[in-house]
């Protein structure tokens, strides 16, 4: 089992067919904060899970994604201003 790191990502398209791809795929996995941004606990897995879909829906030339990794130290020092706070990380789950 892979550890989870936070991320902050980011989405930039020109078409409304691409972008709504995009967003749909982005809340399977993250949190929305903004209109094209989200933050995200992801394995190393679901990261390239959102690299792999990405590239099918795109067109490179035209539109971007921005993954920016957000380490553990960093995570307290965000700050905020006006409404939302930074994405708590996922709760821990005991299995018995």
């Amino acid at each position: 089992m892979h550890s989870r790191s936070f991320f902050l990502l980011t989405y930039d398209m020109r078409d409304d067919r691409r972008r709504n791809r995009i967003a749909r795929l982005m809340e399977s996995l993250g949190e929305r904060v903004q209109g094209s941004v989200f933050e995200a606990y992801l394995t190393p897995d679901e990261l390239q899970k959102i690299f792999t879909k990405s590239q099918k829906i795109m067109k490179l030339q035209e539109d971007s994604l921005r993954v920016y990794t957000i380490c553990e130290a960093c995570r307290p020092r965000l700050k905020t201003l006006g409404q939302g706070k930074p994405t708590p990380p996922p709760e821990s789950a005991i299995v018995l």
